[in-house]
């Protein structure tokens, strides 16, 4: 049976990912003039800004100009900052990486190792591997595996949307429902004053077949191009240096190789260390980036100019996606300028009062997916629905597990085609994959997610999931 990707003609006429963005600025900035301007009242809980129930006020009228609209646009690359260098410095981390072939090397010996017939296996492992570092250590965080997975993919036979699949698919899917996502159930369970990661098993359960969702789809989209190459999405994106440069059976490892890769993980366990018992966050994993890609040049005998050179190049090569993050985060700034922002959250939970339990708790999830798309922070987005869903989840008769599982299916599983996620970007971006070519992709496979999600949200009710 044929993917509908490669049926619907609609998925071919998906636009640029530069007007999809423009496209919804100018949505965003008519909305201004269409929706009343309103707010809730907030208050700092733990240091952080938190909605208050019942608080939605309408204020005076706040309508977006048109230099407005584009003054919008630099304050957006402003505001996302520490995610554009992030790109910046994962890219030249690997442009490093790339030079000592350490990277293509490893990948080649892989390869080589396991064997052809072990391709499709492979594919699983690293679809569950990438799914494992989403769930378990974030999102941004994981920005500098995604070219491994480019890498691979190619060696494979492969292509870079495979590699996207790989990497991207499994890290948004894994991270999206992960059973103890601190951004979103950590910060849900926090204000809805449940144990922490209460809940776990059906979460777990979610995530563990979504997962195989995403690998089975991906090793049925490798199997395809390898029958039939013109069914490939990725052609003609660029995959120089990403590429192997010699056959399988020549591989192998040097002792320099060793010494980057050994830099490389010992740069990995230090972000890990950082991120859970220093607070670290984007700008310590980009001086980790950068200090990773300054011992690898100087282990490998790199001169001055040479790696000077590959800082520009490697900068040269990640700067669209770096551009498309700041652009993407002018839509927030546009939200705020608005204040269309809250009236958007209360205008789609009034819209809940009255309907079925079964039906209100899937409804909660598209609102939420719905939101996502002006507030694509995870955390950001249940500091500012949650304290008004979980009041009206309960006096619609959802418990607050249920309406904390459907915020996070929501926000989880539209983050797979937000244009305005600026992580999603960034990584698509070390894939060189455009996203308008991502979604022609990934939609099959999130149709099929939203379907399995929903069944569970409606099984959560009938259990009365607490």
């Amino acid at each position: 049976m044929r993917s509908p990707s490669f049926k619907l003609s609609f998925f071919k006429r998906i636009p640029h990912a530069i007007t999809i963005l423009f496209g919804i600025i100018i949505f965003v900035t008519l909305l201004s003039y269409v929706l009343p301007a309103g707010m809730y009242e907030r208050v700092f809980i733990n240091g952080r800004s938190t909605v208050v129930p019942n608080s939605y006020k309408i204020i005076a009228s706040t309508p977006i100009g048109l230099l407005d609209m584009f003054r919008a646009i630099p304050l957006g690359f402003k505001a996302a900052v520490e995610i554009i260098f992030i790109v910046l410095a994962s890219g030249i981390m690997f442009g490093f990486m790339d030079k000592t072939k350490a990277v293509e090397n490893a990948v080649g010996t892989l390869v080589k190792k396991l064997g052809s017939k072990n391709k499709y296996l492979i594919i699983v492992i690293m679809t569950f591997i990438y799914g494992l570092l989403g769930v378990a250590i974030g999102y941004e965080n994981n920005i500098a595996m995604v070219p491994i997975a480019a890498v691979l993919s190619l060696a494979l036979g492969g292509d870079l949307i495979l590699a996207a699949g790989i990497s991207v698919g499994a890290m948004t899917v894994g991270f999206g429902l992960s059973p103890i996502n601190a951004y979103t159930v950590g910060t849900g369970h926090k204000l809805a004053e449940l144990p922490m990661f209460s809940g776990a098993l059906l979460r777990s359960v979610l995530c563990f077949i979504a997962l195989s969702v995403m690998a089975y789809y991906n090793v049925r989209y490798f199997k395809r191009i390898r029958l039939d190459p013109t069914k490939s999405l990725g052609k003609n994106l660029d995959t120089s240096e990403l590429s192997l440069s010699k056959p399988i059976n020549e591989y192998s490892i040097s002792n320099q190789n060793w010494l980057v890769i050994s830099i490389f993980i010992g740069g990995l366990l230090t972000i890990l260390y950082g991120v859970f018992n220093l607070n670290w966050y984007i700008n310590e994993l980009s001086a980790i980036f950068l200090i990773i890609a300054l011992l690898c040049g100087l282990v490998s005998n790199m001169e001055a100019t040479k790696m000077s050179e590959t800082v520009l190049k490697s900068v040269s090569i990640v700067a669209p996606g770096a551009f498309l993050v700041g652009f993407a985060t002018s839509i927030k700034v546009l939200m705020e300028m608005g204040n269309i922002g809250d009236t958007i959250s209360y205008q789609l939970s009034t819209l809940l009062e009255g309907l079925p339990l079964h039906v209100s708790a899937v409804c909660m999830a598209i609102s939420q997916s719905v939101i996502n798309f002006f507030i694509p922070s995870g955390s950001g987005q249940a500091l500012a629905t949650l304290p008004v869903m979980l009041p009206l989840g309960e006096s619609l008769g959802l418990t607050r597990q249920v309406s904390i599982l459907a915020f996070q299916i929501g926000d989880g599983l539209s983050n797979l085609i937000n244009p305005t996620l600026g992580g999603l970007i960034a990584m698509l971006s070390m894939c060189r994959v455009p996203i308008n070519k991502w979604i022609r992709f990934i939609f099959p496979v999130l149709i099929t997610l939203i379907g399995i999600a929903f069944l569970t949200l409606i099984i959560a009710v009938a259990i009365n999931y607490s």
